[in-house]
């Protein structure tokens, strides 16, 4: 989703730059493009709350619970979208090429990392809701979980979402070393909310635990 230039998009903030600048990246494709991200990067992270929703539906509604469920939330993100998407374009303007926004937000990404609002945000996304079983209730309600849980996710991982889409290059690498780190941080306990300057790596540390149990046994063999 990096934003591509070209000399007049490139030479300062003005009206002709704007509409350079939009010509050769449209919001819809922009926005479609966010989509297309945050359903590769979140729907990992979706795989308790579904099977929570499975669980508690009856056979015949847990597909359209869980698409629903998978709607409201992406719907939060979408809309998160619109607002992500304005600021970049905006930052582009203002700074074209520039890793000045980026290194801003890196900043504003690693105070949020570790604030006490972060930490409540990731305690609420661990909330396991209580459906109702039948009929429009229960579509209801797993809509409404959705949107509630990607309302918490969206309090977590804003930051760490908009600083990899304000790098002139790099963006994709940067992008899964986000996607590590924000399931890695799902992954954790609940815990007090407080300033805590943990890394959240839980993820990566089951990986190498993994990798060593695999090594080992094929120096076993």
């Amino acid at each position: 989703m990096t934003m591509e230039h070209c000399h007049v998009s490139a030479s300062g903030p003005s009206a002709g730059s704007l509409k350079m600048l939009l010509e050769m990246n449209p919001f819809s494709s922009q926005l479609l493009g966010w989509g297309l991200m945050v359903v590769a990067m979140m729907l990992p992270k979706l795989i308790v709350p579904i099977q929570l929703i499975h669980m508690q539906s009856l056979k015949r509604n847990r597909f359209i619970n869980a698409l629903l469920f998978v709607l409201g939330y992406v719907l939060i993100w979408m809309v998160t979208g619109v607002f992500m998407i304005a600021i970049i374009i905006m930052l582009n303007l203002l700074l074209p090429m520039s890793y000045l926004p980026a290194l801003g937000f890196m900043i504003v990404a690693i105070i949020w990392q570790f604030s006490p609002i972060k930490q409540q945000c990731l305690n609420r996304g661990h909330e396991h809701w209580t459906l109702s079983a039948f009929g429009w209730p229960a579509k209801r309600d797993a809509f409404v979980y959705g949107i509630y849980h990607g309302l918490w996710c969206v309090g977590a991982g804003w930051a760490l979402m908009l600083f990899p889409m304000l790098l002139p290059t790099g963006h994709n690498l940067a992008m899964i070393v986000v996607t590590i780190i924000m399931i890695s941080e799902h992954m954790e306990n609940p815990q007090l909310p407080r300033w805590n300057f943990s890394l959240r790596l839980k993820l990566i540390k089951i990986l190498i635990a993994q990798t060593r149990i695999k090594v080992q046994q094929l120096v076993t063999v």
